[in-house]
């Protein structure tokens, strides 16, 4: 009785963990996953991945919006150079940015989607290319 009981406890101190494991958010690209941080209000969007001088391989930033626009970023206060991909509100690949570089004075450069992007995902330069990524790639969710 009383191991069936310790069993019921410990379960019911694990299940809060495991809610948490899953509750992070993460994308699928081509069949590879990628932990991500959603930017979705205005100020984590301009806040974006500035000041950071590492991010691992298998770690990534979305930016969501709330409407099909072109977009455009720039890379002021970002330390670690960046792919950017921009998908359409059915989370389509539109368009790609390679190997973007930290931007190291003013004024810094924008880099445009070419055609409205709904989302945007920011990845370690050099990621799109081996992931090998084309036109109309769907981005996966898991919130």
């Amino acid at each position: 009785m009383h191991m069936s009981r310790f069993a019921a406890l410990a379960l019911a101190a694990l299940v809060p963990l495991i809610a948490c494991a899953q509750a992070i958010p993460t994308v699928e690209l081509k069949g590879q996953r990628y932990r991500i941080e959603i930017a979705e209000d205005d100020a984590s969007r301009a806040h974006g991945l500035m000041d950071r001088t590492h991010m691992d391989d298998d770690h990534g930033m979305l930016f969501v919006f709330q409407d099909d626009a072109p977009r455009a970023f720039w890379m002021k206060n970002t330390k670690i150079p960046l792919d950017m991909l921009y998908f359409d509100a059915d989370r389509r690949l539109v368009s790609v940015q390679h190997n973007v570089p930290p931007c190291v004075a003013d004024p810094c450069p924008a880099y445009s989607s070419g055609a409205p992007a709904r989302y945007v995902l920011e990845l370690n330069a050099g990621q799109a290319e081996k992931l090998g990524v084309s036109s109309g790639d769907e981005l996966i969710v898991h919130r």
